[in-house]
């Protein structure tokens, strides 16, 4: 196996999703699929207010928060626009996997769904991945909800269990997902992931092993840090293994030999024992995946009670990122010749250093208010500065907090970084935008404006 590997064990890290932030550490579905539904489809809001896309209406209730900003990327697919660095990227890991694992007809053994529309239930996207009612990755806060039962999928998982459950048990799900979050050049309300699954037999597992005829996926006893109590401890060792080479070999074809990774231990709702993949890269230590061990009793509950597998998932983005040494995630969006013709190239594997645009000055505004005295959300905050300012919001900081001595009132102030990608800004127009601002969070999110 090329590359240093190195075991770190950190017990009792939580996360919540298959992770996707820059981090520099030492993070009515069934058989739909098969026809290939497109999600190219522009959103539209009718005269009852009902939200349209996809060719469904979806009725508002008090959990619809989507913005008209962030609906208006639905159907972009930038990973399935030709010559996208998303799309050299996802060729780039297709094709890694159809010819790394061969099924025994000779063709490839993974399937790859890369158009599944975003649209999904909160059950698809929860409750079948074992999220529990209470838990933090379901706040109203961190997601995009069209109503109480349908949403933004806030990542591919929430496919794993209806492709399982269609017969499948080696498949790779590529898509745009959606997730309320801060604002810098990191950070972005849509990105995309790629997730993989595959499942074992008894058969399948344990067919190389000496003496293999004995194992079992499978037994009746404790869950402790290093398996589930359903499953053997040799199982999950295999399982575990299997994992961490396709992983393993997948980043060292994308980054080349000599290649040091380690794994971190953590927790995800969905697998058990889970790890996070981090690589050394020009010096620094950065964590690319989540993985592990599938919960059986999300398999069992999606039809494959006699197998036992693995899934993972990655940032789309963060590998481009890290890779081409794109600098502001908003580029991925940009419509700049510029920008896109450094990734037209007559093979996917062609080493590319992307050349920066002309950086244009910035402008920065800061903004104060009093809090409400309840229901207040920074992410709420991050989505009407989106919303108004769109792309020339290049990052938003938290920079002072100040509670009052008497009335304990407490006040935040932010400063907005503005900066086209491809223009100068002038303060004028700057102060336009920063004016609807300030005027849109004291209608919209009942602050007092310290302006």
């Amino acid at each position: 196996m090329p590359g240093k590997v190195i075991q770190i064990v950190h017990y009792g890290k939580i996360v919540l999703l298959w992770r996707r932030q820059f981090k520099r550490t030492v993070n009515d579905f069934s058989h739909a699929w098969r026809r290939n539904i497109s999600s190219g489809v522009v959103a539209s809001t009718s005269s009852v207010n009902a939200v349209e896309l996809l060719g469904k209406a979806y009725l508002p209730d008090d959990y619809s928060n989507v913005t008209k900003k962030v609906l208006s990327k639905v159907g972009e697919n930038l990973h399935n626009q030709r010559y996208h660095p998303l799309w050299l990227i996802k060729e780039r890991m297709k094709d890694h996997f159809y010819k790394q694992y061969i099924g025994r007809f000779g063709t490839p053994l993974f399937s790859v769904y890369d158009d599944l529309p975003p649209v999904v239930t909160t059950e698809q996207n929860f409750d079948r991945l074992l999220i529990p009612e209470d838990h933090p990755s379901r706040k109203k806060g961190d997601n995009y909800y069209l109503n109480r039962t349908h949403m933004l999928r806030a990542h591919t998982s929430a496919h794993q269990w209806d492709l399982i459950h269609s017969g499948l048990d080696a498949f790779l799900v590529v898509g745009d997902v959606y997730r309320r979050d801060q604002i810098d050049n990191t950070h972005y309300p849509v990105f995309h992931q790629l997730e993989g699954v595959r499942l074992f037999s008894n058969h399948e597992l344990f067919s190389n092993i000496r003496g293999g005829e004995s194992f079992s996926l499978f037994e009746k006893g404790l869950r402790t840090p290093h398996k589930q109590e359903t499953h053997t401890m040799e199982a999950t060792k295999l399982v575990e293994h299997s994992l961490k080479q396709a992983l393993t070999k997948l980043v060292t074809h994308l980054f080349g030999d000599g290649l040091e990774i380690r794994w971190v231990d953590c927790c995800f709702p969905f697998t058990h024992p889970s790890f996070e993949m981090e690589i050394n890269f020009q010096g620094e230590w950065m964590e690319v995946l989540g993985c592990g061990v599938m919960e059986q009793q999300l398999v069992n509950s999606a039809g494959a009670e006699n197998k036992i597998g693995w899934a993972f998932g990655l940032g789309m983005e963060r590998l481009a990122m890290i890779l081409y040494g794109i600098p502001d995630i908003r580029l991925f969006w940009s419509k700049d010749e510029r920008f896109l013709k450094q990734f037209h190239v007559p093979c996917i594997d062609q080493k590319i250093t992307f050349q920066p645009l002309s950086k244009y000055p910035p402008v920065i505004n800061d903004i104060s208010f009093w809090l409400p005295s309840e229901k207040y959300s920074a992410n709420d905050f991050y989505d009407l500065v989106r919303s108004i300012g769109g792309d020339t919001v290049e990052k938003i900081e938290h920079v002072d907090e100040f509670t009052h001595p008497e009335t304990k009132r407490v006040s935040h102030c932010y400063r907005i970084t503005y900066r086209h990608l491809e223009r100068t800004l002038v303060q004028k127009e700057v102060n336009r935008i920063h004016q609807a601002i300030e005027e849109s969070v004291v209608r919209e999110l009942g602050v007092e404006g310290r302006f």
